[in-house]
């Protein structure tokens, strides 16, 4: 199982669509170091807490990055056993998202989890 996060920009007033601007996936093993990190509710719960934007959950994501690479030891303990979700795939996923709202600071984000 895995988390599927999508960035929309603003939706057309005339037509209604929204153009996809960022996607990314990652494994739900990762949830315990996200937790550690201070970014699940932010990456995997954005619609329970009010992270509706892109500039919303930056803030969240910078804080996260700057743990993870503040204390990767701390945090590697939080890595799969089988390899399907470990520190050093969750933290430049964790950056290229922070990028992507960082570009897109307007986007709408949405998981399917």
């Amino acid at each position: 199982m895995s988390l599927d996060v999508t960035l929309y920009s603003n939706k057309c007033e005339t037509c209604g669509r929204s153009e996809e601007v960022f996607r990314a996936n990652i494994t739900h093993n990762l949830g315990r170091m996200a937790e550690a990190a201070g970014v699940y509710e932010a990456v995997w719960r954005p619609d329970e807490f009010a992270y509706l934007k892109a500039s919303h959950i930056l803030p969240v994501l910078e804080r996260g990055i700057a743990a993870l690479e503040d204390d990767p030891k701390r945090f590697e303990q939080y890595s799969a056993p089988n390899g399907w979700g470990t520190y050093e795939q969750f933290l430049p996923w964790l950056k290229q998202y922070a990028e992507a709202c960082n570009a897109n600071p307007d986007a709408i984000v949405e998981v399917w989890r």
